[in-house]
């Protein structure tokens, strides 16, 4: 299926959404305020390092304290024993690997790269081992490695292009790279153009590690607009919509330097209505922002993002158009395979996911709803795995989370609930007013107590609650007033000692 881009760009933020069949797939979001970190090179210095953890924390000029393990320090190994680098890390004896406390120090400075952005309360998590992306190769500057991309299955094709680009790269030439997939049909001309584009990149990232003083920005990865060239673009894509005349010249300049092939297929929208506005995507947004999503047949799912997972239920709702119940489940439930796969791209949904199917009794059904669901996350580019049905008929699957999900983006945590989605009731903090205001009378001799709280509590007070405190009032000896304030919470109150 022939899919197209939309780029929407304003001096504030970049928006790109995937388009297929006239329906909004994904959508990239990137603000100037806070660009992704994930592909920026950094010059920190360790903080502290744990050696329980066998972890550092790292100081990129972040707000909070970057994430590097053990695991992820670069290890250089020349014959049989490890390179100690200033990136590295070595080997005791040939007895495995040393612990992080024999390797880092605090105070040290360190070249790493960010491979996670922070999300939530979790810092950046870091590598030492560098890789420069671009177009078609991917350029390790401290391995003399060439790697294929799996999703290259043609092993003919792997050796052709492995002996392509041994021919490209001279042995006295430092560095490795990794072939993309993007790269199955280039030309010699055009792999060598990218081998020099990477080198110069990390040649400038290295000159400016000598002079800068840490936390220090080496090098930073393309923009999104840049990306989506580089990353996004498929042999299905047809055309790239681009409403901004500047930024349409730009990526035209860096296609043409980099990736010529695509300049065809960038276009400059001039239309006089929103170019997302015009396909449906601001729609499409609003949508994926609720927790409710309708089905065409009248079922619905119901999406929670919490911090452990994500949980998705399937409803029949007012489906009810088949001959017999078990029908109109599975048709539901086929439907809801689609829409899933489909949330899941839109609204960047990461880590561990449940979903809830309507429970089936035949195990056809299952199995072809299981096809289904996996037939549609067949067209998501992101790596995951799924599992079958468990004894208790949910499935289980995993979403690598390389990114903040939409909400996430978009959004914040209600600042009268705090994220719990539901509020106390007016009569559940007028009970609360009430212990308050006789542990108040308790401890302070006031003369009046004068209350200050929410609109529907106070009408509340005045109405089903006005015996409670009247009988409080009676109980204290003192008497006790309202006052509603427009401007508080239903949760929040005030106590005033007159």
């Amino acid at each position: 299926m022939s899919e197209d881009f939309l780029v929407n760009f304003t001096p504030q933020e970049t928006r790109v959404a995937l388009m297929q069949g006239g329906v909004v797939q994904e959508l990239h979001i990137e603000r100037t305020a806070s660009r992704g970190l994930v592909g920026n090179v950094y010059l920190g210095r360790v903080v502290r390092v744990l050696p329980g953890m066998q972890s550092a924390f790292i100081d990129i000029g972040l707000e909070r304290t970057a994430f590097l393990h053990v695991a992820d320090i670069w290890e250089q190994r020349q014959n049989g024993h490890g390179g100690n680098g200033s990136n590295g890390g070595d080997r005791a004896n040939g007895d495995g690997p040393k612990p992080i406390e024999k390797i880092l120090s605090e105070g040290q400075n360190l070249i790493v790269q960010v491979l996670k952005d922070p999300i939530g309360t979790k810092g950046a998590r870091l590598s030492t081992q560098i890789s420069i992306a671009g177009r078609l190769l991917v350029y390790l500057p401290q391995e003399k490695h060439i790697g294929i991309s799996q999703r290259i299955e043609s092993e003919a094709e792997r050796v052709q292009l492995r002996e392509k680009l041994q021919q490209l790269v001279p042995d006295n030439e430092p560095g490795g790279f990794i072939v993309r997939t993007m790269a199955e049909k280039a030309s010699d001309e055009e792999l060598a153009n990218d081998i020099a584009y990477l080198r110069k990149m990390w040649a400038e990232a290295k000159n400016a590690a000598v002079t800068a003083r840490p936390p220090a920005l080496l090098y930073q990865d393309l923009t999104l607009g840049q990306r989506l060239l580089r990353d996004l673009v498929t042999p299905e894509t047809a055309r790239i919509h681009i409403d901004s005349r500047e930024n349409f010249q730009k990526l035209s300049a860096f296609a043409q330097e980099y990736m010529p092939q695509l300049v065809g297929l960038l276009d400059h929208y001039t239309g006089e209505r929103p170019l997302f506005d015009l396909h449906g995507v601001e729609d499409e947004i609003e949508k994926a922002l609720a927790r409710r999503v309708d089905l065409k047949s009248g079922g619905y799912l119901i999406i929670d993002q919490t911090e452990a997972m994500t949980t998705i239920d399937v409803n029949t709702g007012g489906f009810v158009g088949l001959r017999n119940f078990d029908d109109t489940i599975f048709k539901t439930n086929l439907e809801a395979a689609q829409t899933i796969a489909r949330q899941l791209r839109l609204r960047n949904l990461g880590g561990i996911i449940i979903l809830d199917f309507i429970d089936m009794e035949s195990e056809e059904h299952k199995a072809a709803v299981l096809g289904e669901l996996n037939k549609a996350l067949g067209r998501d580019h992101t790596r995951m795995s799924v599992n079958g049905f468990t004894a208790l008929g949910l499935v289980e699957m995993t979403r690598k989370r390389t990114r903040e999900s939409l909400a996430h983006v978009l959004c914040e945590p209600c600042p009268t609930c705090g994220g719990r989605g539901e509020v106390r009731t007016a009569r559940t903090m007028c009970y609360e007013v009430l212990r308050e205001l006789l542990r108040e009378a308790r401890q302070f001799d006031a003369r009046e107590y004068r209350v200050l709280a929410s609109p529907a509590v106070t009408d509340l007070f005045l109405d089903e609650e006005s015996q409670a405190l009247a009988m409080l009032s009676d109980f204290i000896g003192k008497p006790i007033s309202l006052q509603a304030e427009s401007g508080y919470t239903q949760e929040q109150f005030d106590i005033v000692l007159m």
